[in-house]
């Protein structure tokens, strides 16, 4: 009989991470005969893979690190997987004494990047060193692509979105954690009064009242879904989507796991940091080119922030503000 390995894989934040990572969870678990494989990620993103059924068991930190430390040692594993790198995983790592594997952060080079427009990155997307980082286990990349798994109880029935959408939607994004990876308002609704197409808008809370604004410019044509639904629930309508417009953020890697088209809007952030949208290496250069496009401008001042920010340091935003809406509509119904 071979005996059970378990492993830890460690990934606390953020929603998009969490699904960038998603491949090393699949790859561990369908490669690695006789796995346990546990998961260790925040308190406020267990939803996030909690339908997951390459995940065995879940451990989440919400400011209770002796007593998360206490049930890690207890649990005697393998291996830790670091796909964090900061000081809480290093804690574990120092506190577990097995052996590690842990992603290469390269803050040095999206220091450079960021902050003096040097771009030294390895041109290698998180996802695949994130991949990189179990190689040590012989997991392999599978060429799949990202996992998003949605329980039956989040799923979208026809009750949830207006009878004229039931066709078919397009869905535009307008939430992020920064202001600067958001489309403004003015923008937005420049956008959708462009497109000749059914339109669901999605973010959280904070997006509602934004969402609102936006959709009493055409009330049958677009619907605010913002605050409406849960985290999975959006991630429902992403599903049954027939292509996304979206700003750097989890909802776009999301769309990217269930494979729709997507139009990718970069402000403070650029996809340079090596985080662009990701289908899986299986796919060729045409493939992707189907699949999304990359509306960034390059200005001399862009990218500002490998995260994003409050407010625009210049004062005027023009990597968001200068963006053409007439040539993103476009692009949109190219896809379409």
């Amino acid at each position: 009989m071979i005996a059970t390995k378990k492993i830890l894989v460690i990934r606390f934040s953020s929603i998009g991470d969490i699904v960038l990572a998603s491949p090393v969870l699949r790859c561990i678990k369908k490669q690695i005969e006789n796995c346990e494989l546990h998961f260790c990620t925040k308190f406020a993103f267990r939803t996030i893979n909690a339908a997951n059924p390459y995940i065995d068991k879940f451990f989440y930190y919400h400011n209770n690190m002796p007593e998360l430390l206490a049930k890690l040692k207890a649990e005697s594993y393998d291996h830790v997987v670091d796909l964090h790198h900061n000081f809480r995983s290093f804690a574990i790592k120092q506190y577990l004494k097995v052996d590690t594997a842990t992603i290469a952060k390269l803050t040095f080079e999206k220091y450079l990047l960021t902050k003096l427009n040097i771009d030294i990155m390895p041109n290698r997307h998180i996802t695949q060193r994130s991949l990189d980082t179990v190689s040590k286990l012989n997991v392999k990349d599978d060429g799949e692509g990202l996992d998003y798994f949605i329980a039956a109880k989040d799923e979208i029935t026809p009750n949830d979105i207006p009878t004229g959408h039931l066709a078919g939607y397009i869905v535009i994004v307008i939430g992020a954690s920064y202001a600067t990876k958001k489309l403004p308002v003015n923008k937005l609704i420049s956008l959708c009064e462009n497109i000749n197409h059914p339109i669901i808008l999605v973010g959280g809370m904070e997006d509602a009242k934004n969402g609102a604004v936006i959709a009493n410019t055409s009330a049958v044509k677009i619907y605010n879904a913002c605050g409406k639904f849960t985290i999975n629930e959006s991630a429902a309508i992403i599903k049954n989507a027939k292509m996304v417009v979206s700003n750097d953020t989890g909802m776009l890697y999301i769309a990217c796991a269930f494979k729709k088209p997507v139009v990718a809007l970069w402000g403070s952030t650029t996809p340079d940091l090596d985080v662009e949208p990701y289908y899986g290496s299986k796919y060729t250069a045409l493939q992707k080119k189907r699949l999304y496009e990359n509306v960034v401008l390059k200005l001399s001042c862009q990218p500002c922030s490998k995260y994003g920010l409050h407010k625009c340091p210049k004062e005027h935003f023009n990597c968001m503000e200068k963006i053409n809406v007439q040539k993103l509509a476009d692009l949109v119904r190219t896809f379409l």
